[in-house]
């Protein structure tokens, strides 16, 4: 005698008394919040947190890329005004874009080069003072001050040297004064890290 085929199915019963699962039932918050994360950086150790700053690879990308674009947006204003001051009135409009395309570029790659490797020392000695101290404070702007004036020079002799650092860190020291000055005068939030790179820029040149 055949069976049917209602008798091998399962019979799924539910209890009356059954309710479905709430993971958030015994949790006093609305569900909403448990999803807001922070948006700041998290530490895993305190000490982490104290010191805030860039780490070395970091620093070495801020300070080099930002030294080489600035020095061929220089550059290349310098080359521009030099092509326009050079034109000769027998010059056609194709000579004249060639002339200013050629100085203009010759002109950013040369001071990009340059600034761009004084940014690289200076990201580096800042970094070496950073790791051995484990400050980083304006005397550490100073110091990497002092040691990128020296070591740009350091080819000209021990005399041009001791004068380019001093110079590197009395640049340094200027920076730093004229940035409290300002937010003194003015409470704007300057970054110490933007003065520190416009006195780069000063010493390379």
């Amino acid at each position: 005698m055949a069976r049917s085929g209602s008798d091998h199915e399962p019979h799924h019963t539910q209890s009356p008394q059954g309710r479905l699962y709430n993971p958030y039932q015994d949790l006093n918050i609305p569900i909403q919040n448990l999803y807001q994360l922070p948006t700041s950086p998290e530490f895993l150790f305190t000490e982490e947190s104290l010191h805030q700053r860039r780490s070395w690879g970091e620093n070495l990308t801020f300070y080099t890329g930002s030294a080489y674009l600035a020095a061929s947006i220089g550059g290349a204003s310098v080359g521009l005004f030099s092509a326009l001051k050079s034109f000769e009135s027998t010059d056609t409009l194709k000579l004249k874009v060639n002339r200013i395309l050629n100085s203009s570029g010759h002109s950013g790659r040369v001071w990009g080069n340059r600034i761009g490797v004084v940014g690289l020392i200076y990201a580096m000695t800042e970094s070496g003072v950073v790791a051995v101290t484990d400050r980083d404070d304006v005397w550490t702007s100073v110091a990497a001050g002092l040691g990128t004036g020296a070591v740009c020079r350091a080819a000209r002799g021990v005399r041009s040297a001791a004068v380019a650092g001093a110079l590197g860190g009395l640049v340094a020291g200027a920076a730093v004064a004229g940035k409290q000055t300002l937010k003194s005068c003015i409470s704007s939030n300057f970054d110490r890290e933007v003065v520190s790179h416009i006195m780069v820029l000063i010493v390379s040149l």
